[in-house]
């Protein structure tokens, strides 16, 4: 009962806080970079207690792995900071055993460091997203994980350093600019961050590295792709564009400028404009339509489950959107948003060479 009823005090405390950033948002005071920060901290404090929970309940049954030590990696929107309301949570669990390659645990039932760790992740995920008589916390998506689908739920770290120094595919180390680990000590934070920076600074080959972002931005817009100026994230000089110039600008330029590395795009934008590897003139389209796009998904996010119908839209949804962006009206707002996506593309393709 014990663990039931902290998974429910969990749901509860989870949902006032997160009811809360979005009361603030709609109401003005907290900006969507701020709300992006603000939901993101509230995800990594309940991934933390959820993960010692979850941890504390397995020795029960297996003991603990000798010297072993486990870290949450987060990834995508909760990595960046930039979550809204109703984000799933991108997560890899990544572990360490000093000494040994894969021992056993020292409980009742001792199962391998390899079978354990995977187990530990199954509890943590099922403590995030199963649903209790408090309802549900957040969908977890575990699919970045090295090999995807096909990979161990949770990985040895020399595994994953392998991993993304020899088998990673291009996509895999966008998403790595976004790594960060939220949970777990520090020593085993540190090695994992070491092993991320390793993986980001190496030098690439600039022509394969543009070609192989233009084509994944072709799969996504057949897969997903919009005209619609409302798709904020999949349109055409979308939020998506922004997010790959930034990505693309850490993985060609990081090599000679590390300090361009940010998990956070808008953060990532503004280093790469100081290094000097993001033209002035560039800047300048990217930052503010990386702010108009945020601003815009927040109060969307919270407001609807679906599509955005601006002719149906109540008066109230429109002037939370126009406040939020900064725009007398939805009509200007609309027109807004189209000239903005329309000159990102442009960035896009010229920085891209699509």
């Amino acid at each position: 009962a014990g663990y039931e009823d902290a998974l429910d005090r969990a749901r509860i405390f989870g949902q006032e806080q997160a009811f809360l950033i979005g009361v603030r948002v709609l109401s003005g005071t907290v900006s969507a970079a701020d709300a992006g920060g603000a939901f993101a901290r509230l995800a990594e404090l309940l991934v933390d207690r959820l993960h010692h929970l979850a941890a504390g309940e397995l020795v029960h049954t297996y003991g603990k792995i000798k010297k072993g030590s486990v870290a949450v990696v987060a990834m995508g929107k909760l990595g960046g900071a930039e979550m809204a309301a109703s984000s799933d949570l991108d997560l890899i669990l990544l572990y360490d055993t000093p000494g040994e390659d894969d021992p056993v645990s020292d409980g009742p039932r001792p199962v391998h460091a390899s079978q354990y760790y995977i187990r530990l992740t199954q509890r943590l995920v099922a403590a995030l997203s199963a649903p209790t008589g408090e309802g549900t916390l957040y969908e977890v998506d575990m699919r970045l994980r090295p090999s995807r689908r096909a990979g161990p739920l949770a990985l040895h770290i020399d595994g994953f350093a392998a991993y993304q120094a020899e088998e990673a595919w291009t996509w895999e180390h966008l998403a790595l600019t976004r790594a960060r680990v939220i949970s777990g000590p520090d020593k085993l934070a540190k090695a994992i961050d070491g092993v991320v920076r390793k993986v980001l600074t190496a030098k690439r080959t600039s022509k394969k590295l543009r070609a192989d972002i233009v084509d994944m931005r072709e799969r996504i817009h057949k897969e997903k792709g919009s005209d619609d100026v409302w798709e904020i994230k999949t349109v055409r000089g979308g939020l998506i564009d922004v997010e790959f110039i930034a990505q693309y600008l850490q993985l060609a330029y990081a090599h000679k400028h590390p300090e361009i590395l940010s998990q956070n795009t808008a953060a990532a934008l503004a280093a790469a404009r100081k290094a000097g590897v993001l033209k002035k003139g560039d800047a300048e389209i990217l930052e503010p339509a990386c702010e108009l796009y945020h601003a815009v998904t927040q109060v969307l996010r919270l407001c609807l489950s679906g599509p955005f119908m601006p002719e149906e839209a109540p008066r109230g949804r429109s002037g939370l959107l126009c406040r939020a962006a900064d725009m007398p009206d939805l009509s200007r707002l609309e027109a807004h948003l189209k000239e903005t996506q329309g000159v990102v593309k442009g960035v896009f393709d010229r920085l891209l060479g699509s």
